[in-house]
């Protein structure tokens, strides 16, 4: 079967398979007039900073810690003072565990200004969660802006335990529900009385955003609580997380079978090797979009007329320049998708693009399946559970059986009594999406087509099943953005700054739609922080459209000489 071949089969039974968020047997939600929901209103800060703690002391299972000011300046972004806010910290559920004695609760950190814009974020973090990450809410890729700055109160949490336990923490049972949805059930309520506290008023608007894990966050929010949020801004979503980890750790698994050095399973790739691929990638469909300016800007394209046949075959010995037949062979089913020991695929294929030679790359591909995809199969999702004194990360990714890891995350007993193919993974719910999309809330989600954990072809798929389950448009409520060669949440050669939260609450609060975004390269002197990965033929801060998908940023033949670094020479088609 041809690469070309293998991609539109899967995303055919991506289509029908119940792993994919938003099925339904429901292939055709009638339109509705979508509303227009109003504008937040600002108000200030009622009192003082520090009496807030005492304040909010009747609020339900939370103990609040502390509440300090914070003075403009002491936090900034792209070079700007944030303003003046008061920080409140605290717990949820505080209990000791009768399954491994560990003391587990839902810490979390709130940032409320002093001059409130009336709108609040809940910010989704990544990886597996375990700290409180300051909680300045994400505004997109590059840095360029975030929550806090434009005024929202924003929250953030650990979703419910201590990253000193490491994987280890899904030992216990209510810890794996919490880190997969419900800290989120838990927070939403608390987190709105707080801010009704503090500012004598409930927020008008609510966002909910993050990348990576906290994209899946995002993606489970809007499924699971449709009439909490307003906004959501999902980046990288890993919807699909226990099944990425796995095909990631299948990835390995292949590696080690053509690496020259078992030790390191990246011999079985070299830097050089896929250089070379992602140069050849890079020749065949660099023009697709109607010029070679070192963007793959048509991934669709892409992946119909490129596959590991372009690629040279080695007639000797590997070195650089080609690959060999034991490699393509075992290369090939990393990116025409993950399969079974019955060739069923699991996951989703991963696109060529220029970033398959970046270090974004080498780190998931060669790293992370023996460190962090093995503790989260073994520890947070599998059942039976393994035992975290004696569990080997790397000996379980290269010598697992793939069948039974995803046999693992899909089983239940009596301790564990929701799979992590439920409790990771959105529902499979068509009517959610549709009570979204009825109540006047929005949904913007970017990916990079580049990104190694997290396909951005899944997303695709997503997408393209979200499209059919409402009459072949969702663009009236849900937005897809595609950036070539941005790695996972940013960086890459890539195009990768932008600030997605103001068009956002344009859409939600105004009807604006978010037509003409424009994303800038982080070229030296970028106030977001500079690219390492800009190609160095770029302008530092080369410009390109952000096309809503299916929609691509195609260069106007018309434009004549039109300067290749200025998103004026492009248009979404």
């Amino acid at each position: 079967m041809t690469k070309h071949n293998i991609f539109h089969a899967f995303t055919i039974a991506a289509l029908s398979s119940t792993l994919l968020a938003c099925n339904s047997s429901n292939n055709d939600i009638s339109p509705v007039e979508i509303p227009q929901l109003s504008p937040a209103t600002a108000a200030n800060l009622s009192g003082n900073c520090n009496d807030l703690a005492a304040s909010m002391s009747a609020l339900a299972n939370t103990t609040i810690t502390s509440s300090s000011e914070v003075a403009a300046g002491e936090l900034m972004v792209a070079g700007n003072d944030i303003p003046a806010h008061c920080l409140v910290t605290g717990s949820m559920f505080e209990r000791v565990s009768d399954i491994d004695g560990n003391v587990y609760a839902i810490r979390f950190e709130m940032r409320l200004p002093l001059n409130w814009n009336g709108r609040f974020y809940h910010q989704g973090n990544g990886g597996i969660d375990g700290s409180v990450v300051t909680a300045v809410g994400d505004a997109g890729p590059g840095n360029l802006s975030n929550a806090l700055y434009q005024g929202f109160a924003v929250l953030s949490s650990d979703a419910g335990h201590s990253g000193a336990l490491g994987p280890a923490f899904g030992v216990d049972p209510i810890a794996r529900l919490d880190y997969g949805y419900k800290a989120v059930e838990k927070l939403t309520p608390m987190a709105k009385e707080l801010i009704s506290i503090a500012y004598g008023k409930g927020p008008d608007r609510s966002y909910f955003g993050g990348c990576s894990n906290g994209g899946r966050h995002t993606f489970n929010t809007f499924a699971r609580m449709p009439d909490e949020y307003d906004g959501y801004l999902a980046g990288a979503p890993g919807f699909r997380l226990p099944y990425a980890a796995i095909a990631n750790i299948f990835g390995a698994q292949r590696y080690l079978s053509v690496a020259t050095d078992p030790s390191d399973i990246s011999t079985g790739f070299t830097a050089e090797e896929r250089n070379m691929v992602a140069t050849a990638a890079l020749v065949k469909c660099d023009d697709l979009d109607g010029i070679n300016d070192g963007l793959i800007g048509d991934v669709e394209a892409c992946q119909s007329v490129f596959s590991l046949d372009d690629v040279p075959s080695c007639s000797s010995e590997r070195d650089g320049t080609c690959l060999s037949s034991q490699q393509k062979e075992a290369l090939s089913p990393i990116f025409s998708g993950a399969i079974t020991a019955s060739g069923e695929a699991f996951y989703a294929p991963f696109p060529f693009d220029t970033g398959i030679a970046s270090p974004d790359y080498n780190f998931w591909d060669f790293f992370a399946p023996l460190v962090l995809d093995s503790g989260g199969v073994g520890l947070i999702w599998g059942v039976p559970v393994a035992d975290p004194a004696t569990f080997n990360g790397p000996e379980f990714a290269l010598t697992g059986s793939i069948d039974d890891m995803l046999t693992s995350i899909e089983s239940t007993d009596d301790i564990y009594t929701e799979a992590a193919s439920s409790f990771m993974i959105p529902p499979n719910n068509a009517e959610a999406l549709s009570a979204v999309r009825d109540r006047g809330a929005k949904i913007m989600v970017y990916h990079g087509v580049s990104d190694a954990i997290f396909s951005a072809l899944d997303t695709i798929n997503w997408y393209n099943n979200l499209t059919a389950n409402h009459n072949d448009d969702a663009s009236d409520f849900a937005r897809l953005y595609l950036m070539p060669g941005m790695g996972h949440c940013s960086g890459g050669a890539a195009v990768d700054q932008v600030d997605l939260l103001t068009p956002l609450v344009a859409w939600v609060e105004s009807g604006i739609e978010p037509e003409g975004l424009v994303a800038t390269a982080r070229g030296a002197g970028n106030p977001g922080g500079e690219n390492p990965a800009i190609p160095a033929s770029w302008a530092a801060d080369r410009t390109r459209p952000l096309c809503a998908y299916p929609t691509v940023a195609r260069y106007n033949a018309d434009a004549g000489n039109g300067d290749v670094e200025s998103a004026e020479s492009f248009s979404c088609q």
